[in-house]
């Protein structure tokens, strides 16, 4: 089927539900092609020649059209962190939920950023892909009519911030497929540059917002701007209380949006990036360029934070909703009291690392994600036997040896559920979940403890979906299961999730009905035992 006899189709069936809300078509080529970020000649993944690739702008409820063609040698995946894929794990874009793209062949996206506004960023999702590129930038603004709680900035800038390596991915990949660690990253990049490659031209006295995502492979990075403050307006899709900042944590996989006030003299300043929590302090800086500036920034980087944990864990805990602000809806966002709701069941969550079979593995409640040959999701609505078996990976910790399985996690639709994440290891770990925002409840250092709920914060929590673990310490998040699926639960440390460190969560109900989950698109690629089935009728 041709790719605008698809978006005919889909436009007729989808019309009566979603007549009011625009189609944005987006065209892209995956190929190949080489790259300098770190001066050093790279085999890179572009998008329509593009690394980084190009930014999605959209406005929420759009419905997003993104016909990718894979002219890479290998098959391909993008997945979309944060977007939430609102009754529709189909288009998911992870192995456990969607086919690859064949080399060679298309596959047509079709999104819709229900209920959603805010920063976000899509990646490639398979064979370590991320560490070539193919990322980009996805905002989400909100309509016309919903008042957004601070005025319009300048000008809106995209910031993608990570670690990277000079070693090609196929090596890195060859590296963790013999059971050995990766070494550290290099350098850290902003848009695809290093030491000031990139140049954000600006107007004194004007007021402009940076969204700031952390595409990286493994490390947490701290952002500062020189000279400047920074007042962080939205966290993942929710308004936040707008405190001001010197510099920022970002962990991996997380995004933020802050407005900065341009109320210097007009000359050119560091925008500072640098690795936190790391022996080697890894650094990068871009230009903030005033206009009419003659003069090129100078003195010493601004410094970033000590390296205490203490600092970064007080300034995620000071980062909290908006309850006056509206979200995507003109209700306000405090409108929804998750913390008069009781939790129907806890789970922890418990990371670990070992050998198994002489090769390096990573584990959550000691099971290391084993890919199976169909995707789970295409097994579960085909009701194939052998791929999965939900409760494959326990609810709590078990103290065992890691070993091997397709871990799935059941769980039921519309339940209200508290997990905790407990990290016994000596690095940051970060967590996301797809198809989901959820409060972050609470984070300490130490053993978590049912006691520990006494300290949840169950008023103005910050709903996002990636959350930070440090070392020693456990994070408690709340999370109502409104969107039947089955989603990825992974650790966004890349060689991690590589390894084994995710899983999936099935959220299930016996309902047929379109209102909970929409059938299998039509357009589905099918692969494993799922291959030369029928989709659904035309």
């Amino acid at each position: 089927m041709l790719f605008w006899e698809l978006c005919v189709g889909f436009l007729t069936l989808a019309i009566v539900a979603t007549a009011e809300n625009p189609y944005r078509f987006f065209e892209w080529n995956v190929t190949y092609g080489d790259i300098y970020p770190l001066g050093v000649r790279q085999q890179g993944i572009l998008i329509n020649g593009q690394f980084p690739g190009p930014n999605i702008y959209s406005v929420t409820n759009d419905n997003l059209i993104i016909n990718v063609h894979n002219s890479l040698s290998e098959p391909f995946l993008l997945s979309w962190n944060g977007i939430q894929q609102r009754r529709n794990s189909f288009e998911d874009g992870v192995y456990g939920t969607t086919c690859p793209i064949p080399p060679g062949k298309n596959f047509t996206y079709i999104l819709q950023v229900k209920d959603q506004i805010g920063s976000f960023y899509y990646f490639p999702s398979l064979a370590f892909h991320k560490a070539a590129g193919g990322f980009g930038g996805i905002r989400i603004l909100s309509r016309p009519q919903i008042p957004v709680p601070f005025p319009p900035p300048a000008d809106d800038f995209t910031v993608l911030i990570g670690d990277w390596y000079k070693t090609n991915h196929t090596k890195l990949r060859a590296i963790l497929d013999r059971g050995h660690k990766l070494p550290s990253p290099d350098g850290i990049l902003i848009n695809g540059r290093g030491a000031n490659g990139i140049t954000f031209t600006v107007d004194q006295g004007k007021t402009y917002r940076f969204r700031i995502s952390n595409v990286g492979l493994e490390n947490s990075l701290n952002f500062r701007i020189q000279g400047h403050k920074m007042k962080l307006v939205e966290v993942e899709g929710t308004h936040t209380v707008q405190t001001t900042y010197s510099s920022l944590d970002v962990h991996v996989g997380q995004s933020y949006s802050v407005l900065v006030t341009m109320d210097q003299p007009a000359q050119d300043f560091f925008i500072v990036v640098s690795s936190r929590f790391t022996t080697k302090v890894l650094t990068a800086t871009a230009i903030l360029h005033y206009r009419n500036s003659k003069s090129k920034p100078t003195g010493p980087l601004p410094g970033g934070p000590t390296n205490q944990i203490d600092w970064s864990l007080k300034q995620a805990r000071s980062i909290r909703t908006n309850l006056t602000a509206s979200g995507p809806r003109p209700n306000p966002q405090g409108s929804y009291h998750y913390g008069l709701i009781n939790i129907t069941k806890t789970i922890r969550l418990q990371s670990s690392a070992g050998q198994v079979n002489g090769k390096q593995r990573y584990a959550v409640n000691s099971v290391s994600f084993k890919p199976a040959d169909t995707p789970l999701k295409l097994a579960d609505y085909y009701k194939i036997d052998g791929v999965f078996r939900v409760g494959s990976i326990p609810e709590q910790p078990t103290g065992g040896n890691i070993y091997l399985d397709t871990s799935v996690m059941g769980a039921d639709y519309r339940t209200f559920i508290e997990i905790v994440f407990e990290n016994k290891e000596n690095i940051v770990q970060s967590w996301h979940l797809d198809g989901y925002a959820f409060w972050v409840v609470g984070m300490d250092g130490g053993k978590w403890t049912p006691a520990s709920r006494t300290q949840y914060n169950l008023r103005d929590a910050v709903s996002r979906s990636t959350t930070q673990v440090y070392p020693k310490s456990w994070t408690a998040i709340y999370i109502a299961l409104d969107n039947v699926g089955m989603w990825n639960l992974r650790t966004e440390y890349w060689a991690r999730q590589y390894l084994g460190q995710q899983f999936y969560l099935r959220v299930y109900t016996t309902s047929q009905s379109v209102r909970d989950e929409y059938p299998i698109p039509k357009n589905a690629l099918l692969c494993g035992r799922a291959k030369g089935r029928r989709t659904r009728p035309v």
